[in-house]
């Protein structure tokens, strides 16, 4: 049995089943796993195998059908709906294939947008803002426009985003898909320097296997069931 306090997720015999009238699709079925704190680790599979599915029970989205996912030691599934949107806020944060960034708004202020929910006072939202946009090496772009950065730039503002609160968790679907070769690079070597100096736990879904390779592991799900493994990897 692995050591509890290096275990982020745990997860056993989980199973998702979507239902809409008579018909029912299981996109997860029996899946067990767990994830170790700093790990960044890759889920592989064809389209519809129960990546996204996965990606979304382990970080608070969605709720498994049956089985248990278990969070920094929290089973996710006793938390009521408040509750597990408190703890998402504070734990998790989410990078998108779509960078979801608010068009009108400067790059600063869309890194600022989640702090808005705390109870941060002016300055130590700035504080953090800024504090992240440093991490992700663009400082001197805060009071740009989306429309005014590239596709590379626009997903790191993202993954600032995501950072400003702190979480120790980041999952990450597909963020690369709408980037060029030298854009996808760069957003995966910031990933995995976010996991190797800030201790951050990088969950990646990803159909690419090169971009897969950034992870410690990379795990393959097939028809929602975990077919295999491959071990460290590294670009």
């Amino acid at each position: 049995m692995p050591d509890e306090t290096m275990t982020m997720v745990a997860i056993r015999e989980l199973s998702k089943v979507y239902r809409q009238g008579d018909l029912e699709v299981t996109a997860l079925r029996g899946v067990s796993l767990d994830i170790g704190r700093g790990e960044f680790l890759a889920l592989m599979g064809p389209s519809g195998s129960g990546k996204s599915t996965l990606l979304h029970i382990l970080a608070g989205v969605d709720r498994p059908t049956s089985g248990t996912c278990q969070v920094q030691g929290i089973d996710l599934a006793q938390l009521s709906e408040s509750e597990l949107a408190d703890w998402r806020s504070l734990n998790v944060g989410f990078v998108f294939q779509t960078f979801n960034l608010i068009p009108v708004l400067t790059a600063f202020e869309n890194v600022e947008l989640p702090l808005l929910l705390t109870r941060l006072n002016g300055r130590e939202r700035r504080r953090q803002a800024q504090t992240a946009l440093e991490l992700v090496g663009l400082a001197d772009r805060q009071k740009h426009l989306p429309r005014q950065l590239s596709g590379g730039q626009e997903q790191r503002v993202a993954i600032a985003r995501a950072l400003v609160t702190d979480p120790a968790l980041i999952v990450a679907d597909e963020p690369t898909g709408n980037l060029d070769a030298r854009s996808a690079q760069e957003v995966l070597s910031l990933l995995e320097v976010l996991r190797r100096t800030a201790g951050k736990t990088v969950i990646l879904v990803t159909h690419d296997p090169k971009a897969a390779a950034y992870g410690s592991r990379t795990l393959l799900l097939e028809k929602g069931e975990l077919v295999g493994g491959i071990g460290a990897g590294g670009p």
